[in-house]
Order: C-alpha cells, then sequence, then structure tokens
C-alpha cells in the first residue's frame, strides 16, 4: 500500500531552490516544453518536446473527459490512489503510472497536471503542485471549504503559476454571450435573479465492503476521518455517491452550484467578489443519513429545504428555486435572459440583435476550455476560470449550505471573507483536518 508523504522540509527546500534558481533568469517559471513553441515564427506542429507535459491527479471517468489535449500538449504521466487504474490508464496513454502524486510532480517532464479528485482532495495536490512549479488545471468545484480557497489563491500567486479552473461554460458561446448582455445592460436594471434549487449534501453510515485491491483507502479518505469502503461512496454519483456525502463534497450545492452559480457572478460581474447577505426562509434543514444503498430522491428532496437566497450590492436579490442547473434566469426592467449549458433565451429578442458598442464590456474569448489553458500556460496569462474566479464562484455555494446549516440569515463580507462578529457561521469556514493531510502555507 501507498503511504502519503506530507511535504517535508527537504523536499520543499529542494522545489523551493529549483524555483528560485529558474526566477533568476526569467520573470516566470516556464516550463521547459513550452520555450521553444513559444519562439517567433515557430509556426506548425509542435514537436514533442516543444509540448507541455501534463500529468493527472486521478484516473477515473471526469479524468478520462480531459484526456485529450489540444496539439500542443501531451499527457506524459498518471497518478491514482487506486495503482491498478493508474497503470491500466497509463498502459493505454503510453505514458508513466504513479500511485503517489508526490512522486509524479518531482518529474521533469511534467510542466503542469490535472486534478480531477473527488473534492476533499482538490486543494491538497493543488497546492503541491504550485510548490513544484506546475500549472494547473483543477475540477470544479474548486474547494470543499471557502478557507482552503483563499489558501489555493495565494499559492497559485506566491509561486506565479497559471491555473484554469474547470468552469468551462465560461468558454461556451452562448453563456459568454449572454453574461456579456447583462452586464452591459441590456435588460435594465437586475430585478432578481433565480437560479435552481441545488440540494446541500446528507449524512452517510454505509456498510463495510472490501476494498478492491490495489485501492489505498486510507489515503482517499485524506483530511476526513476514515470510514469504512463502500462502492456507493467511492463513484462519485452512485447510490448516493461521495457527491452527496458531506465529509467528501457540498453536496449538488456545490456540484452543479458550481457551474450555474459561476454563471451568476460573470454576469453580475462579481468575479473578484460576491453577495453580502445570505438566508433561508422555510422549515429547518434536516438532512438524512443514508445506511445503505439509495438513490439521491429522498436527500435531494429533504436536502433542498429550507429555500436560500443571497443579497448581492445594489439590492439585487437571487433565490434559489425554478432556475436552470446550468445557469440562471435574470429579470430585469426591460427584459429577460435566461441563461443554461450552452444555451441562451433573450426576452424580448431584439435585446440581442443590437450591435455591440466599442464602449460595451468584452468579456474574455475562449471556445475551447483545455486550449485556453494550454495557451496561458505559453503566454502566462491569467485563464478565463483563473483560480480567484474559481474560488468565489465556489464561495457563493458555500454560503448556500453555511446559510442551510445555520438556519438564519447572515452577513458576509466579501472583502475579508468573513461573517462579521458570527463566531458561530465562522465555523463553517474551514474543517478539521487529519494529519498529514493539513493544508501548507503557500510560503
Amino acid at each position: 500500500m501507498a503511504s502519503f508523504r506530507g511535504l517535508n522540509r527537504r523536499r520543499f527546500l529542494r522545489r523551493s531552490a529549483a524555483l528560485a534558481s529558474a526566477g533568476a533568469a526569467l520573470p516566470y517559471f516556464i516550463p521547459s516544453g513550452v520555450l521553444a513553441a513559444s519562439i517567433p515564427g515557430g509556426a506548425g506542429e509542435p514537436g514533442p518536446n516543444d509540448r507541455v507535459g501534463v500529468g493527472y491527479i486521478a484516473a477515473g471517468r471526469r479524468a478520462a473527459d480531459l484526456m485529450n489535449l489540444p496539439k500542443e500538449g501531451r499527457m506524459v504521466a498518471v497518478s491514482d490512489i487506486n495503482v491498478k487504474r493508474a497503470e491500466a490508464v497509463g498502459a493505454k496513454r503510453k505514458c508513466r503510472a504513479y500511485q503517489d502524486y508526490q512522486k509524479m510532480l518531482d518529474s521533469q517532464d511534467v510542466d503542469a497536471v490535472v486534478v480531477s479528485t473527488p473534492d476533499h482532495w482538490h486543494a491538497l495536490p493543488s497546492i503541491h503542485a504550485c510548490q513544484a512549479g506546475k500549472d494547473v488545471y483543477c475540477e470544479k468545484p474548486m474547494t470543499l471549504t471557502i478557507r482552503e480557497g483563499r489558501l489555493m489563491v495565494e499559492a497559485v500567486r506566491k509561486y506565479e503559476r497559471v491555473f484554469q479552473t474547470g468552469s468551462q461554460q465560461r468558454s461556451m458561446q452562448p453563456n459568454r454571450t449572454g453574461c456579456q448582455l447583462i452586464r452591459n445592460g441590456r435588460i435594465g436594471r437586475i430585478q432578481k435573479v433565480i437560479a435552481s434549487n441545488y440540494p446541500s449534501p446528507w449524512e452517510g453510515n454505509l456498510p463495510a465492503q472490501p476494498v478492491p485491491a490495489g485501492l489505498d483507502w486510507d489515503v482517499w479518505c485524506g483530511q476526513t476521518e476514515p470510514v469504512p469502503y463502500n462502492k456507493d461512496l467511492f463513484i462519485p454519483r452512485a447510490n448516493p455517491g461521495w457527491i452527496s456525502f458531506r465529509p467528501y463534497s457540498g453536496g449538488e450545492m456545490t456540484g452543479w452550484g458550481a457551474h450555474g452559480l459561476d454563471q451568476v457572478q460573470w454576469a453580475l460581474g462579481m468575479d473578484e467578489s460576491g453577495p453580502e447577505e445570505v438566508w433561508t426562509e422555510g422549515e429547518k434543514f434536516n438532512p438524512p443519513t443514508y445506511s445503505k444503498a439509495e438513490s439521491r430522491k429522498r436527500g435531494d428532496a429533504m436536502c433542498g429545504k429550507p429555500k436560500v437566497f443571497f443579497r448581492y450590492g445594489g439590492d439585487v436579490v437571487m433565490e434559489l428555486g425554478d432556475g436552470p442547473m446550468g445557469g440562471s434566469i435574470f429579470v430585469g426592467e426591460q427584459g429577460k435572459i435566461t441563461i443554461n449549458r450552452n444555451s441562451l433565451k433573450v426576452e424580448p429578442e431584439e435585446l440581442a440583435k443590437e450591435p455591440w458598442k466599442d464602449s460595451d464590456v468584452r468579456l474574455y474569448v475562449s471556445n475551447d476550455h483545455m486550449q485556453n489553458w494550454i495557451d496561458c500556460i505559453k503566454s502566462r496569462k491569467r485563464c478565463v476560470a483563473d483560480v480567484e474566479i474559481g474560488h468565489r464562484s465556489a464561495t457563493v455555494c458555500h454560503l448556500g449550505n453555511i446559510a442551510r446549516w445555520v438556519g438564519r440569515r447572515l452577513r458576509w463580507d466579501p472583502k475579508t471573507e468573513t461573517f462579521p462578529g458570527d463566531d458561530e457561521a465562522n465555523g463553517y469556514l474551514e474543517r478539521p483536518m487529519r494529519k498529514p493531510y493539513e493544508l501548507p502555507d503557500p510560503v
């Protein structure tokens, strides 16, 4: 069985020295594989040594969706706590396989990593990758807690990394157009926003099952207290799957909410801020405990109550109700815009036909999320779903869960990222973390 290694001082100093050495010659640490490809006049197909070497941290279903890289990238390694799965993917993709992702981070040909682990494993490998001088693509929701997000932002900025959050709707043209119409006042002042009623997570006490050969289950549990293995915990959306259980995820509030509420943040121009109040209306939150394999139907129904509301500056109120899963309905003084995944509806239609003016706000154009990440690795620009954006969008989701857990109106300060004077609510900003899986300081 693999044993998780904390980032010890000697190992950290070795990585820091490498970064400092690179920084003496360049303003940023640029992966070796992209230097030749960045030379002016170097058009054409990049050679094997001119492509960004990408390693994958986790090799499950979502990782497989992200393995068809643009031509400027190449998959060089994969790691997974299920070593058999890592080896199978490595054989198929003709790349090295690891069980310990930290050993993969030591590899010189790994310029960047894709983190596609369960939510409770997003922050630690992302920060370790930054410390190792690797750029990062991290799946959404970016974090398990608000505190994790701020530490990830600090690490990305400290080590001058390129970071893309897997909020791929930011690279879909209909979504971008809808947010741009709203940002430029095409429907007038926003009167209300209607998002989907995302359920919060519930509790689990599933029976023990034999741990599959090759799977390090203790490491899978990571920062959480270990529980017995069960396939309906290990699989993301099963009966019910880890996405529905509170120790590992924020439920669909963060699962789908990280897409839908991200579109609200984008449309309202809140990429570096967020709502100022959050509250609930209705019966007290009453999550079930699942003790056997069961669909999510009962939990979703119980954990979609009470109803959650957010207030942004300017008295824009968002309610979680009958909105689309991948976006929201924006009701303005002059019309209505509905944004969903890769779809847009403007009422009246004429509002979308007016030509753009030179003075209009233009949103970042990207039609391929992974291509945007690779392009930014080469240019050292920030991605369309930069780490701050991913953190702020995940924060809105976390606020919705915290409001249900506390059950009263909460004031939120987006600048300090705290609930002013509210010790109970502030207690939910982070969670106890089991050793040796605590988050390191980004210094």
